[in-house]
């Protein structure tokens, strides 16, 4: 694939993903007393177990959709990525404010499955019940 066709997918993947965040419903209305949201992400292949990738997402809970889609860490993979987004917010739901989850990669590299894998811990803070 030429460098302008990659450039051309990369710029309809995020048209994509910007069209999937407007019309997501917002963070806020959905787990009501959710003052602040950090994502800690790590990456690794599947058969490494140390995390090739990690970093850190600060959520702004006020204007954030509520959705959590992660692209794979492989520039190759192909018709793969993360949603996170129902486990993560069953959990908020349900109170949690320190929970880590996991998710393979379904994608493929090459015609050969991609595997991946995506931890991420989440730490939240919640409004005082009065």
């Amino acid at each position: 694939m030429s460098i302008y066709g990659k450039a051309r997918e990369a710029s309809e993947r995020f048209a994509e993903r910007r069209k999937r965040e407007d019309e997501a419903p917002r963070l806020h209305d959905e787990v009501p007393g959710l003052r602040t949201l950090r994502l800690e992400v790590e990456e690794q292949r599947a058969s490494s177990t140390v995390a090739e990738t990690k970093h850190v997402r600060i959520v702004v809970v006020d204007h954030a959709p509520a959705l959590f889609v992660l692209p794979c860490g492989d520039g190759d993979c192909r018709d793969g990525g993360h949603d996170l987004t129902g486990e993560i917010l069953a959990r908020l739901r349900h109170g949690a404010t320190d929970f880590t989850v996991e998710d393979r990669c379904y994608g493929s590299v090459r015609d050969v499955p991609c595997g991946r894998i995506v931890r991420v811990r989440i730490k939240a803070t919640v409004a005082s019940a009065r």
